[in-house]
This record gives structure tokens, sequence and C-alpha cells, in this order.
């Protein structure tokens, strides 16, 4: 286990409204760790600047938008998610270089099966945009074999079909308004929050199962509300935020998204106790 003052925080801009430092400092609590957990407004013309005046009291870095795929580019070692996705969320400093991880998807994978999807057949995916292609991964993760992507363009899906092989998935990109709509086991939605969809959404919520969407400020979006209307399950973008930064803990303690933690069910008992307070 670490020991000594180390410094972390969460970048982006916007950054107020981060749950992240709340989270993080439960954790360390927990660990027993003296560590600075803090946050700061970094935009994307100014995250290599900011990341070479790190000092060898930063341990690591959690990233939030717009820094992803900057992040990834300034890495130096990429895990399998980051690199699969061009994502990086989450950057470990420690001696041997900027390592890079994409926690995202794990979280949102982690907390569809806290949902209860379970080796789903098959997963539909709205939005198109980097969230949207951590939630294939997430959806393949999760034993989804077939992945429909909607997208209000279908162009700008064409480097989300590029991971099917690598998935070893069936990918179909459709347009987010095309009227056939086959049955799933679950609707990821990674749109902008507030996107209204009108009589679209309401379609699809009679045929997509439960929804996650990444969206965790101004809830009930109005896709959640189509699904309440429909009869069925809505979940916000929380319970990926609290998986991802779990794992986002166990990069900063041990190296490893994969390794779990001392006393984890105390830690995660206490991130999510954190994350509900006000």
């Amino acid at each position: 286990m670490l020991t000594g003052p180390r410094r972390l925080a969460v970048w982006g801009d916007p950054i107020a409204h981060s749950r992240s430092p709340r989270l993080h400092a439960a954790a360390y609590g927990v660990l027993g760790l003296d560590w600075e957990y803090g946050r700061r407004r970094v935009d994307e013309a100014g995250f290599v600047p900011a990341l070479e005046e790190l000092d060898a009291d930063w341990r690591g870095l959690s990233l939030t938008m717009p820094l992803k795929n900057a992040a990834a580019r300034a890495a130096d070692a990429l895990d399998d998610d980051a690199r699969l996705t061009g994502a990086v969320n989450t950057v470990l400093l420690d001696g041997s270089g900027r390592r890079g991880f994409n926690t995202d998807v794990g979280g949102l994978a982690r907390a569809l099966d806290e949902f209860g999807v379970r080796d789903p057949a098959a997963i539909r995916v709205l939005g198109a945009g980097a969230t949207a292609t951590s939630a294939v991964v997430a959806a393949a993760r999760a034993g989804a074999e077939v992945i429909e992507v909607r997208a209000r363009r279908t162009g700008a899906a064409a480097p989300i079909l590029l991971l099917a092989d690598a998935l070893g998935v069936d990918v179909r990109v459709v347009a987010l308004d095309d009227p056939t709509i086959s049955p799933v086991d679950a609707t990821i939605a990674a749109l902008p929050g507030g996107t209204d969809l009108g009589r679209v959404a309401d379609d699809l919520a009679s045929h997509s199962g439960p929804l996650v969407d990444v969206v965790y400020g101004g809830w009930p979006t109005p896709l959640a509300q189509a699904w309440e209307r429909a009869g069925g399950e809505a979940h916000d973008g929380l319970g990926m935020l609290l998986h991802q930064a779990l794992l986002q803990v166990r990069v900063f303690v041990g190296g490893d998204p994969a390794v779990a933690l001392e006393r984890e069910p105390k830690v995660l008992a206490a991130m999510r106790t954190a994350l509900v307070g006000d």
C-alpha cells in the first residue's frame, strides 16, 4: 500500500459540477491514505502545458470532457480500453511515464450488471461521439453479441464500426429516427443532457429494455420520461460515475483497474454514500 502525501485532481471544462472530489475523498478515507484530491478547470488547449507543470508530488489525474482524447494522445502507454476508444479519463503518474486508462468502459459495464443487465443478446446505443464509443465497448464487455448504434448522422459512427472486429461483435449503425425498431435487452443513451427526441423516444422506449442514460444532471431527462411513460426502467449516470471512480481508485492505489482494493466493499459503500450526499 502506498503511503505519504500524494496529489490528485479532476480536470475538465466545465468542472465545478464534478462529484469526483467527494467520491475519491471517501475512498482514501477508508483506505487511510493522506491524499489530496482537488479540481481544476483546464480546457483542451491548456491541457498539455498544465500536464507538464506537474511535479513528483502528483500521483495522477481524473479527466472529463473535453480532455479525454487529448489525454490519449499525451499518454506514454494506454490500457486496452483506452486504446480501443482513443479516450483516456485516468492518467497515472508513477515514475514510469504517463499511463492512460479508460475506466468509463468498465464503470458502465459494472453499472449495467448492477441494474440487472447480464449476458444481453443485443444492446442499443444512442449517439456516436466519444462517450458512445465507450458505451459500445462496455456493451461488448457485458456480453452483447449485437450492438445497434443510432446516430443523427450515421457517418459520424464510422469509427465505431471499425471496433466490430476487435470486439468480436456485430455492430449495426442506423439513423436515430429510423422507424424500424428491433427489440433489444437494454439501451445506453450517450447523448447530450436535455436531448429531446420527441415521438422517436416513445417508439424506442417500447422496444428497448431498461435505459441507462449517462447523464446525471437535470434528471429525469426527456429520454427517461419517455421510458417511464412506457412503463420501463430508467437509470441515470450516477451508477457509471460511481463504478468508474472506483476503478480509478484501483489505478491510483495499485496501478491496475482489474485488481480489487483492500476492504473494497467498505470503500464502495463509502463512495456510494458520498455520491448522494448534499
